[in-house]
């Protein structure tokens, strides 16, 4: 297959916002890729991430070039590919000289699109709108098979290409044969925010209420003596965190598959700042600061695959697995205990409770009701557009933030609103440090960033607004944290703001 028919696709689906039309255009080059043995390529290409993840050369190499392009378009996938692994193998002596000539070749025979396209591939920059979301729905409409069958093969996988090759080369059979495996992650279940407590207990009946920890997320595996922890992001850092991994180990259990948060503690029992404990993350040295688990799910235990079992089967098999590390709750409370987990959460310094549904099997990388947070102040996960330069004493600092939410059909975030608000000195100094390195453009008052940052804002509720595309206005925004554990896909998505806007009495 040419490099320029990914090439062209990837620009259709760039220039158009219906869903429909991006998925149509996927799908169809999925086809035309089946069967061949580059499928994989094909899928890692459109998703902005190559098979061999980072190949050894940074932006300045890429854009100092300067190769002249091809006239005509003959470059195939499979040399693409193949000139990628060279580049990625080259080490040693010599190696950044050796990477520039290979990819010096590569681009001399590549077209001024196929140059664009792989220059923003390799730099991360490829935002034409092929989110997982919509390559899932085209890996479906390509192999004729049930989206819920790739999601879900995906999600266990978590490799979209290989979930492609299987949906297009065996259909549902071979999709089917993807599941749990130790020492590989799944993506994790996520909770939908509640309006309250005693309308999430009324919805989900039967249910569990436990703490909400002001915490970071962790999934960790547990083979023999061998210990692996991943973050949210599926991100391993397992050599950053011996505490864990120890404690782990000497759990009564041979095997285990284990979702929790872990966080840092003051003397006093309640939580250290958020970036305390995200900073542990990257570190190898340092371990004054020691990281306590809790556990809140168990998918797997001695054998027994417990993904597809209901949660009160997996929170029976948790507390075999982990003792008093199981994060604090209540099964099946009244309306007073359920008031009295959420009173005790509060008061030792976490952020609320979720509320989960016991008869509902564990939904990888899903978003739905089964799971429900409620959280006194209401917040969302929010993607930094710009900056603006402060005024008076800030003066100097970029300080005035531009928020997107995520545009499900895998456009550009959508702007619901700036603030300034809550913003610290520390902040204010980190911000005006760390922004240029993600800056898109400038001009006088404002720096553009590429949409790469998350940050945790606070609102009092939206307003309907024609000022931001999104239709709606963030009410009262103010700036809680950063979230360095979260990817722009990870943002809360405009459908979610949207939900927001008080619901008008018609009666």
């Amino acid at each position: 297959m040419l490099f320029a028919e990914v090439v062209a696709t990837s620009s259709a689906v760039a220039a158009t916002r219906s869903r429909l039309t991006k998925v149509d255009a996927l799908a169809g080059l999925l086809r035309r890729a089946e069967g061949r043995p580059e499928v994989e390529t094909v899928v890692a290409f459109l998703a902005g991430a190559p098979r061999q993840g980072r190949i050894g050369a940074g932006w300045r190499t890429l854009v100092g070039l300067e190769t002249a392009p091809s006239t005509a378009a003959s470059l195939t996938v499979a040399q693409v590919d193949q000139a990628l692994d060279a580049v990625s193998r080259t080490n040693g002596k010599g190696s950044a000289g050796r990477r520039t000539e290979l990819l010096g070749a590569l681009f001399a025979a590549a077209t001024v699109a196929e140059q664009r396209f792989l220059l923003h591939l390799l730099t991360g920059e490829l935002r034409q709108g092929a989110l997982e979301g919509v390559m899932l729905d085209a890996i479906a409409a390509a192999g004729g098979v049930p989206g819920e069958a790739v999601r879900r093969a995906f999600m266990l996988s978590g490799r979209l290409p290989a979930t492609a090759a299987a949906a297009l080369s065996g259909g549902v059979e071979a999709l089917a044969g993807f599941g749990l495996e130790l020492g590989r992650p799944v993506r994790p279940m996520l909770a939908s925010p509640a309006e309250s407590l005693t309308e999430a207990l009324t919805e989900l009946g039967s249910c569990s209420v436990e703490y909400k920890l002001d915490g970071a997320r962790i999934q960790v595996h547990k083979d023999g003596d061998d210990v692996r922890v991943w973050t949210r992001t599926l991100r391993e850092i397992t050599g950053s965190v011996p505490e864990l991994v120890q404690l782990v180990r000497a759990l009564p259990c041979r095997s285990v598959v284990l979702d929790g948060e872990t966080l840092a503690l003051k003397d006093d029992g309640r939580p250290r700042p958020f970036q305390e404990t995200q900073s542990r993350f990257g570190a190898t040295r340092e371990l004054e600061l020691l990281l306590h688990p809790y556990f809140f799910d168990c998918l797997h235990l001695d054998g027994t695959d417990l993904i597809d079992a209901p949660l009160r089967e997996r929170n029976a098999a948790l507390r075999t697995a982990v003792g008093d590390l199981v994060i604090p709750g209540v099964l099946e409370p009244t309306a007073e205990q359920a008031d009295a987990v959420l009173s005790g959460a509060l008061d030792a310094g976490h952020e609320g409770v979720v509320v989960k549904a016991l008869d509902t099997t564990y939904q990888a990388g899903r978003r739905g009701r089964a799971w429900q947070k409620v959280k006194p102040v209401h917040t969302l996960d929010l993607v930094v557009l710009a900056a603006e330069w402060g005024h008076g004493r800030r003066t100097g600092y970029l300080s005035n933030l531009h928020l997107g939410a995520r545009d499900p059909d895998g456009g550009l975030p959508v702007m619901v609103g700036k603030t300034f608000k809550g913003l610290t000195d520390e902040l204010l100094a980190w911000q005006t440090s760390e922004f240029p390195k993600h800056e898109d453009h400038r001009t006088d008052w404002v720096v553009y960033l590429k949409p790469e940052l998350v940050v945790e804002i606070a609102l009092d509720g939206v307003q309907a607004s024609t000022r931001y595309p999104g239709g709606v206005a963030l009410r009262f925004a103010r700036v809680v944290r950063y979230r360095p554990d979260k990817e722009p896909a990870d943002a809360d998505p405009i459908d979610t703001v949207r939900a927001l806007l008080p619901k008008v009495d018609l009666g």
